[in-house]
């Protein structure tokens, strides 16, 4: 016969004063015992319940009776909670509590039933917890409240509703331990289910699953609020017209992403129409309206020499206040160690204003204005950036020799009609010569012929006494390349035979504008050009006041205008403008004069990014590129990646590496050069697939990377 199975029979439950209670010291918590117990408390009394009630066992007297006290072995916080209710007079010390009283003859210690309360105890699944919040907001609760009632902010609350944007596929695949909480939350970071699933399918087996990865990956076909663009239309205006921002709350997102694009653009362009618009009241010939402006834009522009406008008596007597204010507070406390953040803030604000008065608008002449043209952009802050009073060539006043008398009076005349007709040619249109006038032979003092022949004899003569004096030569080679550099179009009449000529960049490559080379070159013009004089028939003078040091920079800067260290392709059979060999030999060249000057490409801020070239090479480069800088083990994390994430990936392992491509190391110093001999300069290995390479050169010389 079966032995009959023995029923359970739970332990009665009491209301027990809290007075009769009393902390048993078989509760196995000893350790963070008072952790959270304020807010414990806080709950008990927001609910005027206990979820949970106490464990308890009766205490038995001298003589084995049950004395009426009761120990809670287990439960110990909730005690505790109660017990500072009780001393806040916010619970009567006599007040009933729930207990269950465990039967006194159980075999059961009071440390099992205190370790099995906390060792059986199971966290509840962050999804069951944001599942949880969500419910509780839709039956009436809002975030604060929600907040509140478990001791967290608001931003949490906001967060953890967040993640019920999430694809519920994604949701059961972390329920199931699939993902992380950190990839989960990355995902909140758009409402697009289906662009959720695409992406994770794709980073799950890929194995590139970073959270950032997935953010990058979800937010690659928007724009950055800090793009220059977003900060010139301002995101209000861009909201206010419709445009979603993408926000992440689980992270700084600097201010998020906005996710349509050609609105974006078509705001930033309208914006800049109106600013033009604006402009052009002043009267000038042309306006250009660009986001951004390549690198180089104004080659081949005559730039308006302005004057400063005078500063108003408001303006005046702001810049003494701030002045005053300045000196001040740098006296105040001059001998401070450190100044206090307010004072450290008020002069930072008094040097901003100082800097904002310096900036003073130009006056041209109003002729000057009629003929040039205006560059209206963007700058990197995002601000409104207007670069005024470039003249293009066609644009030119015509040149007309002075006449006196009637014919005089006729040949202005027609300057006039000239100036008139070339101011009509519109931006890019072909260049308008002034027609030359008639002149009469009876005009000339002396027949062409015999000029020619007077001045072949001067010219012979002025060179041999130019190379008996090397520093009037050096000053006269100075003297024109400065003409070239810094006065446009004074230099087409010297009479030196020497060109410098600044080539032009076929393409432009990204960040080119903005580069450290560019910044700094633009510097040092500005600055030479603000010590040297506006007219250049005063240059030679200036020239020859300056010591042999400041010559020597001076020629050095312009010279540096002239350098061409462009690849050019050509064809196979030499035809067009360049020939591979010529290419090669102007490469080699450049090699030389980089080794001469330490170039470090590294150095002067280049580093491989998507845009530069990660993006627009084949994948065997971006794993040849990764391997050469990070080893063999950093290319096999890539190398089962689609092009556009290999990338992308290969970009973040080389950050900092130092890694050049081949075209931009410099030569190992053991290469020929031309003037070493030899008929033709051997072909650099970057050039020597190329289709374009000669049959007859075979020879590489290898490019040591630094």
């Amino acid at each position: 016969m079966a032995k009959p199975v023995r029923k359970i029979v739970f332990s009665r439950s009491r209301d027990i004063p809290f007075n009769k209670l009393v902390l048993s010291a078989s509760n196995v918590r000893r350790i963070g015992a008072d952790i959270n117990v304020e807010e414990l408390a806080e709950d008990i009394a927001r609910r005027e319940d206990l979820v949970q009630g106490l464990n308890v066992r009766p205490l038995f007297d001298a003589d084995g009776n049950e004395s009426g006290m009761f120990e809670v072995p287990a439960g110990g916080r909730r005690y505790r909670a109660i017990e500072r209710l009780v001393k806040a007079k916010r619970f009567p010390k006599d007040g009933l509590v729930p207990c269950i009283v465990r039967d006194p003859s159980t075999k059961i210690l009071a440390e099992d039933d205190s370790l099995a309360e906390n060792v059986h105890r199971v966290a509840l699944h962050p999804l069951d917890q944001f599942r949880a919040f969500l419910d509780m907001r839709e039956k009436g609760m809002s975030d604060e409240e929600i907040a509140v009632a478990f001791f967290t902010t608001a931003q949490v609350v906001k967060q953890r509703l967040r993640l019920a944007s999430v694809s519920p596929v994604l949701c059961e695949i972390y329920a199931k331990d699939g993902m992380t909480l950190e990839q989960l939350m990355a995902f909140a970071i758009t409402g697009d289910h289906a662009r959720q699933e695409q992406v994770w399918d794709n980073v799950s087996r890929s194995g590139f699953d970073e959270p950032y990865q997935i953010r990058r990956m979800l937010t690659e076909n928007t724009v950055r609020a800090s793009d220059r663009r977003a900060q010139f239309v301002s995101l209000a205006a861009y909201e206010q017209a419709g445009g979603p921002i993408l926000r992440d709350l689980f992270e700084d997102d600097d201010g998020g992403w906005l996710q349509d694009v050609p609105l974006l653009d078509r705001l930033v362009t309208e914006k800049l129409k109106i600013d033009a618009e604006a402009i052009a009241a002043e009267g000038w010939k042309w306006i250009a309206v660009a986001v951004d402006f390549p690198y180089g834009h104004n080659n081949g522009l005559r730039e308006l020499e302005g004057t400063p406008a005078d500063r108003t008596i408001e303006e005046q007597a702001a810049i003494d206040s701030l002045n005053t204010d300045h000196d001040r507070l740098e006296a105040e406390y001059q001998d401070a160690d450190e100044l206090p953040d307010e004072v450290d803030q008020r002069l930072g604000e008094i040097e901003a204003a100082l800097l904002a008065f310096g900036h003073r608008a130009m006056i041209y002449d109003p002729a000057d204005i009629a003929r040039a043209g205006v560059f209206i952009s963007i700058d990197s802050e995002g601000r409104l950036w207007v670069d005024r009073g470039y003249v293009r060539p066609e644009d030119e006043p015509p040149m007309v020799e002075p006449e006196s008398g009637r014919d005089g009076q006729a040949s202005g005349e027609k300057e006039s009609s000239n100036t008139v007709q070339r101011t009509a040619i519109t931006v890019g249109g072909a260049s308008t010569e002034p027609a030359e006038d008639d002149e009469d032979d009876a005009a000339r003092p002396l027949p062409d012929r015999l000029i020619v022949e007077l001045t072949a004899h001067r010219t012979l003569a002025l060179r041999d006494a130019l190379a008996e004096h090397p520093s009037i030569a050096f000053q006269a080679v100075l003297h024109h390349f400065v003409l070239a550099s810094f006065y446009r179009f004074a230099s087409s009449g010297s009479c030196l035979e020497i060109a410098v000529h600044t080539p032009m960049f076929p393409a432009q490559a990204p960040g080119l504008k903005e580069s450290t080379s560019a910044k700094a070159i633009e510097t040092r013009h500005e600055a030479w050009k603000a010590r040297l004089p506006a007219d250049e028939k005063d240059l030679w003078d200036t020239l020859t006041g300056l010591d042999s040091n400041a010559q020597a920079v001076l020629l050095a800067h312009c010279a540096s205008f002239a350098v061409n260290a462009l690849y050019e392709p050509a064809n196979r059979y030499n035809q067009g403008r360049v020939s591979a060999h010529s290419v090669a030999r102007r490469l080699d060249r450049a090699g030389v004069l980089a080794r001469a000057v330490g170039l470090d490409m590294v150095q002067a801020g280049w580093k491989p990014t998507v845009d530069n070239y990660l993006g627009r090479v084949t994948k065997q480069h971006i794993l040849e590129a990764v391997r050469e800088a990070k080893g063999e083990a950093s290319a096999q994390l890539i190398d089962h990646l689609k092009k556009a994430d290999m990338a992308s990936e290969a970009e973040r392992l080389l950050d900092g590496a130092g890694w050049l491509p081949e075209p931009l190391r410099l030569a190992e110093t053991g290469a020929s050069t031309p003037e070493q001999g030899g008929d033709a300069a051997p072909l650099p290995e970057f050039l020597a697939d190329d289709e374009d390479k000669p049959d007859n050169e075979d020879e590489q010389p290898s490019i040591a990377a630094e």
